[in-house]
């Protein structure tokens, strides 16, 4: 897949990436390179072979899901730059 300079420049203004204009044909054969292996990859013969994580094959280790008192809400509350009867107050962000 061939990328132009005028789709870099397009790409880049959605991004808010400000990209000078005589770097804007080197990077755009950079991505043409990068998606060209992306194409390679694609014709690779995945049939059978499992989907993955890792190439480790490990167990992550679980605790017991035990309910807890959620600690002291005193001293919680006592990081809040404002608080109302137990609870942070906030502004308000919907109109």
């Amino acid at each position: 897949m061939a990328i132009d300079a005028a789709t870099v420049r397009k790409v880049a203004r959605l991004a808010r990436i400000a990209e000078p204009e005589e770097r804007l044909e080197p990077l755009a054969r950079e991505l043409s390179g990068i998606l060209d292996w992306i194409e390679q990859l694609a014709e690779v013969n995945t049939d059978g072979v499992e989907p993955m994580t890792t190439s480790v094959a490990m167990k992550l280790p679980l605790r017991d899901d035990v309910v807890t008192d959620g600690g002291d809400p005193a001293r919680v509350l006592s990081n809040a730059p404002k608080s109302d009867k137990g609870f942070f107050v906030v502004p308000k962000v919907v109109e």
